[in-house]
């Protein structure tokens, strides 16, 4: 199989702004194919990266909280084939919120995006992914329970650390898998969650997360790393 950069296609779930945004402009400077994917009809930046991308982005409409809409896309991709499947998702409550403040309404909403969401779209398009491929899913170094000494982000924690065991799951149910799994932390990145305070630019995370991406290709089994290629605690 020809894994040129020319022949290899990413297809970024959530990739309207932010990281997911970050990851199709990286692939696309490599020389990639890409398809991303964008909530609802409105213009967004990816878009505007698709007018100077010379036919090599695609654009899809996929709200990964409406499980009629990931079918919807499985069909439309039905016979491709992408070399890497990324899901980019994340949503956080209001940072200072416990557990003990949180409403119900608000927890689950937090935690069927950022776990259930994301693991039910790698469960319907990891077929795209052939066995050289690589599946993978934006985490976070927050969702490390052996690394969780100063708590805060309670919630945002618990549903990356539920997101994280979710996709050990996955592993383990696909043990003789060939394809390389991969949990990224990407960093305090400077986005509309990270705040402006954070260490790294969108696309220096992104950077490292393709470099790591690239490196781990063909290493069979899941891991969990940053974008620097490191290794995070479970």
């Amino acid at each position: 199989m020809d894994r040129s950069p020319a022949a290899s296609t990413a297809l970024i779930i959530g990739a309207s702004r932010g990281l997911g945004l970050g990851l199709v402009d990286e692939y696309l400077k490599r020389g990639w194919r890409v398809v991303g994917t964008v909530r609802g009809t409105t213009r967004t930046a990816l878009h505007d990266l698709a007018d100077r991308a010379g036919g090599k982005l695609e654009i899809e409409t996929l709200d990964i909280v409406e499980p009629g809409q990931i079918t919807a896309l499985r069909e439309r991709l039905a016979g491709r084939t992408v070399d890497l499947l990324f899901v980019n998702a994340g949503v956080s409550n209001a940072r200072g919120e416990t557990i003990d403040d949180v409403s119900t309404e608000e927890f689950v909403r937090v935690m069927v995006t950022n776990a259930l969401a994301p693991m039910r779209v790698v469960e319907a398009l990891e077929g795209l992914v052939p066995p050289t491929g690589t599946i993978g899913v934006m985490s976070s170094g927050l969702g490390s329970v052996a690394n969780n000494e100063y708590g805060g982000m309670e919630v945002y924690r618990g549903s990356k650390a539920a997101l994280n065991t979710l996709m050990r799951s996955f592993a383990a149910r696909h043990a003789d898998d060939p394809r390389s799994m991969l949990l990224i932390a990407p960093g305090w990145v400077r986005t509309d969650m990270g705040g402006p305070d954070a260490d790294l630019s969108v696309e220096e995370s992104s950077r490292g997360m393709v470099d790591t991406i690239a490196r781990e290709s063909g290493k069979r089994g899941l891991q969990y790393l940053d974008y620097r290629g490191e290794t995070i605690r479970w």
